[in-house]
C-alpha cells in the first residue's frame, strides 16, 4: 500500500486535478491511498469570511464561487456540493450573529475546503476510470484531541485506522481522504494546523503499515534553500529524518514541523515529490539518509519571531532561577527555541508576540523585562554541521559581507544544525548570501 498526499497547488483546478489523475494511475498496482488539501486559496477565503463574519459581514459568495470554478472546470454535477454551500452560509450567519468565531468555530469552517475539494477529485476519478470515493478521515478512525487548531490524534489511533479502513473502504476503490481535519470523540471537528496534511498522510502510512508516504507538492522535492528567494535552489536527493524535522521545524517550506513523526516511528519513508515534474526523483527521507553532494543540506528560517529578555542580579548563584522562569513559560503556553545566557540574563526566542503580556508581568517578579519582535531564526542543516572546520566563517563571514547583524547564536543542542537570530528585513538579503557562500 502507498499512501499519496496531494497538496493544494496539485488540486488547485481540472488541470492539475487530471495531473493527479494520471499519477494516481500510474501507481495503480501499489493500491494507493490518496489524502487531498483543500483547492489552492479556499482554505484562506474560509477562514477570511469567519473573521468578517465576527465583524458582522457574513458572506459565503466569495467561497462558493471560487469552488463552483473547480466544479465547473472538472465538469461535476452543479449541485454536487450544494449541501455543503448551505452549511458555510449557515455556520457563517451563526458567528455574525454572536459576533465571536471562536477556535472551534473556525475549525469547524476551514474543515470543509478539504470535504469539498475531496468529493470532487473523488467524482472526477470515477467519471475518468478510476474508481474512487470520498472518506472524511474521521470516518477513517483519524480521531483526536480536542485542541481546536493544533489537535492530534488519540493514543492508539493506528489500530482503529485499520479496523475503519477494512471496514469501509472496498478493495476495488481508491480512496481519497481528508486531510488537515479530524473529529475529537465527542463529535466537533478539528484541525491539526495549517499544511497539516502532510501530517494527515503519514499517520495514515503509520496506521495502514504502508510501504512509503509521498508528498505531492509544487517543487522538486526540499530545496537547499527557499526558491521563492533561491532560482537557482537545489533539490536534495536523500535526507535522514533528523535532517528533515530540523528543517521543517525552522521553517522548511515543503514539510509540515510534525509531519515525519508517525513516520519515524514506523521507519516509513517519505518521498517529496513534484506533480509537475512527476518524473523528478525528489527527495527521499529516511531514518539514515543517504550521501548528498554537498555537506550542507539545506538553509531554512523562521520569521516573525520575539526576543523576550530578563536582566536580574538574582541570576547570580542562585539555583532555581531559570526552573522559575520556564515555570511561568510554561503556564503561559509559549513555545522557546533559542536560549542565550549571562551572568545576569537570560534572553528567548518564542514565535510571535500575541501571548507575551501575561508572561512578561509575571515574569518581572524575577527581573527587568524587554521584548522585541520581527526578528528571524535562520538554521544551516547538514549532517554532520559541528564538525566542519571553518563552516562558522563561511556562514558569519557571508552575513557581515552583506551587512547583516546576528543577534543570538545557536550551536550543540545536536549536531546537525547551526542556528542564528536576524532582522526580519534582513532574510532577502541573508538567505541568498549564504547559499552562495555554502552551495558554489
Amino acid at each position: 500500500m502507498l499512501v499519496m498526499k496531494f497538496g493544494g497547488s496539485s488540486v488547485a483546478d481540472d488541470k492539475q486535478i487530471h495531473k493527479v489523475l494520471q499519477i494516481v494511475k500510474g501507481r495503480a498496482s501499489r493500491r494507493p491511498v490518496v489524502v487531498s488539501s483543500a483547492h489552492k486559496g479556499i482554505t484562506d477565503a474560509l477562514l477570511s469570511a469567519g473573521k468578517k463574519a465576527a465583524a458582522g459581514e457574513p458572506d459565503a459568495a466569495t467561497i462558493i464561487e471560487k469552488q463552483r470554478k473547480v466544479l465547473k472546470g472538472c465538469g461535476c454535477e452543479h449541485d454536487l456540493l450544494d449541501t455543503f454551500f448551505r452549511e458555510i452560509e449557515d455556520l457563517l450567519r451563526g458567528i455574525s450573529l454572536v459576533r465571536e468565531a471562536s477556535k472551534r468555530s473556525l475549525d469547524f469552517l476551514a474543515s470543509f475546503g478539504e470535504r469539498m475539494s475531496c468529493r470532487v477529485i473523488a467524482d472526477y476519478f470515477t467519471r475518468h476510470g478510476v474508481k474512487a470515493e470520498a472518506f472524511d478521515a474521521f470516518e477513517l478512525g483519524y480521531i483526536t484531541d480536542e485542541h481546536f487548531g493544533s489537535a492530534r490524534p488519540l493514543p492508539g489511533y493506528e489500530l482503529k485506522m485499520e479496523t475503519e479502513f477494512k471496514r469501509r473502504v472496498g478493495s476495488d476503490v481508491t480512496p481519497i481522504i481528508t486531510g488537515f481535519i479530524g473529529k475529537t470523540s465527542s463529535g466537533e471537528i478539528t484541525t491539526v494546523g495549517r499544511n497539516g496534511s502532510d501530517f494527515t498522510a503519514t499517520c495514515f502510512a503509520a496506521g495502514l503499515g504502508a510501504e512509503e508516504c509521498e508528498i505531492w507538492t509544487d517543487t522538486d522535492g526540499v530545496m537547499t534553500a527557499d526558491p521563492s528567494l533561491i532560482k537557482d535552489a537545489r533539490s536534495i536527493p536523500f535526507m535522514s529524518f533528523a535532517e528533515a524535522s530540523e528543517l521543517a521545524y525552522y521553517g522548511g517550506r515543503v514539510l509540515h514541523p510534525s509531519t515525519l513523526l508517525p513516520a519515524i516511528k514506523r521507519k516509513i519513508p517519505v518521498r517529496v515529490l513534484n506533480t509537475n515534474r512527476p518524473d523528478h526523483p525528489g527527495t527521499v527521507i529516511t531514518e539514515e539518509g543517504g550521501e548528498n553532494p554537498n555537506a550542507i543540506t539545506s538553509i531554512a528560517y523562521k520569521e516573525n519571531q520575539a526576543v523576550i529578555t530578563i536582566e536580574s542580579p538574582q541570576m547570580l548563584g542562585q539555583p532555581g532561577f531559570l526552573a522559575k522562569v520556564f515555570d511561568v513559560l510554561g503556564r503561559e503556553k509559549i513555545d522557546i527555541d533559542m536560549i542565550s545566557t549571562s551572568e545576569i540574563s537570560v534572553s528567548m526566542t518564542c514565535p510571535g508576540v500575541a501571548n507575551l503580556n501575561e508572561a512578561a508581568k509575571a515574569l518581572e517578579a524575577h527581573g527587568r523585562v524587554s521584548i522585541v519582535s520581527d526578528k528571524t531564526i535562520v538554521c544551516v542543516v547538514g549532517k554532520n554541521v559541528k564538525a566542519q572546520r571553518g563552516l562558522a566563517a563561511r556562514v558569519f563571514g557571508a552575513l557581515r559581507d552583506c551587512d547583516v547583524n546576528v543577534e543570538m547564536i545557536s550551536q550543540g543542542a545536536n549536531k546537525i544544525n547551526l542556528s542564528f537570530l536576524i532582522d526580519d528585513d534582513d532574510i532577502a538579503k541573508a538567505v541568498p548570501a549564504l547559499h552562495d557562500a555554502l552551495f558554489k
